[in-house]
């Protein structure tokens, strides 16, 4: 079948042109595969090498909350400095449990701010469990629960650190914003052919696959001590304050040792490791039409080829496709993809794998 396009708004049809996505995950039902879920995805190593991809990996899109980490570097950069469990808070997108949104607040405080200065949309907690508890004891929408609330405090940190505004710190051309954006730059080796707003307010650089895995991959391979390693150390150590319980990004990391893991809306996942033996990299994936449920299964599938136990990963699969409250179909990996994946087995001998099968 011929591979669809993406519309993109004829003002950007110029700078973005129509990406092309392929089937990446199949919906069985019965004996049918019932739905398709197209996408991309990039694999890229510490030094910028382009490894296996599938679909157009180098046209732009948005990355959405996968940038946390990225600015959370930067702010490092500029002076922030927090335990580890709020740096990780700081580039979460968490599903606003009690112990992130008081953290959340415990990074305002130690700065003498307060949740009116927070810049950041309210909403209702991200995680289905915490959003009918917050419900239930009459809680509305608010900023320290919206599952951005502990960068947003951690911008706002940073520029009491430096003594910038906060009043503007969500404008683009915010000292604050700048250096983000200065930062994404570098690490991801592109410059912005959009720029636009994401969900929370924050200003939001196009990129494409490829560049952001590129970013992941240094953040893998970043020297201990550097303001990457530290985004990266917490992380890994805290993966509870960068998504929650049941969440799959914090599975992952629980999961597979050393791995960096973060989700974005619209279906976006980002994976980072160093293999033993073998180099950094950094792995983007984007679902064409913003289906979460898609994400987890390719994952699995890209951590497989790398040699990832299967044993490990056992417990990470995607709630299966029903009918009379049974079992009657499964989300999985297209067998074509399986044949691209094949090639992420060189990069440590001891990782190869029958990922054919």
């Amino acid at each position: 079948m011929p591979s669809p396009t993406l519309p993109v708004s004829a003002e950007h049809t110029e700078t973005c042109g129509p990406a092309a996505h392929i089937p990446l995950v199949e919906v069985t039902r019965g004996g049918l595969v019932e739905s398709l879920h197209l996408g991309a995805f990039a694999a890229v190593d510490e030094t910028g090498d382009l490894l296996v991809d599938a679909g157009d990996s180098a046209a732009p899109f948005y990355p959405r909350s996968t940038l946390k980490p990225l600015q959370l570097t930067a702010m490092l950069r500029a002076g922030l400095d927090l335990p580890p469990e709020l740096l990780a808070l700081a580039a979460a997108s968490h599903s606003g449990a009690p112990e992130h949104v008081a953290g959340a607040r415990r990074i305002l405080g130690l700065h003498g701010l307060e949740e009116s200065d927070l810049g950041n949309a309210p909403d209702l907690p991200y995680g289905a469990a915490e959003r009918e508890k917050h419900l239930r004891a009459g809680g509305t929408r608010t900023r320290l629960v919206q599952n951005c609330s502990g960068k947003h405090a951690a911008m706002l940190a940073t520029c009491m650190i430096n003594g910038w505004s906060r009043a503007d710190y969500l404008d683009p051309e915010h000292p604050l914003q700048r250096l983000i954006a200065a930062t994404v730059a570098e690490l991801t080796g592109e410059s912005a052919d959009v720029l636009t707003t994401d969900g929370c307010g924050t200003p939001l650089p196009s990129s494409s696959l490829r560049g952001i895995a590129r970013a992941y991959a240094a953040l893998a391979a970043a020297a201990p001590g550097t303001s990457a390693a530290r985004a990266a150390a917490a992380m890994r150590a805290h993966p509870e304050m960068v998504g929650g319980p049941g969440r799959d990004v914090t599975a992952l990391m629980r999961t597979v040792p050393g791995l960096i893991a973060k989700d974005g809306a619209e279906a976006v996942q980002l994976l980072a490791l160093r293999p033993p033996g073998g180099r950094a990299l950094g792995i983007a994936v984007k679902i064409a039409d913003g289906t979460d449920r898609a994400r987890l299964p390719i994952t699995r599938a890209i951590l497989t080829a790398l040699g990832t136990e299967a044993e490990a990963l056992a417990e990470l699969t995607s709630a299966p496709v029903v009918g009379g409250g049974r079992a009657v179909g499964e989300l999985r990996v297209a067998r074509e993809i399986w044949d691209r994946l094949g090639g992420l087995g060189f990069i440590h001998e001891d990782n190869r794998t029958g990922v054919g099968a």
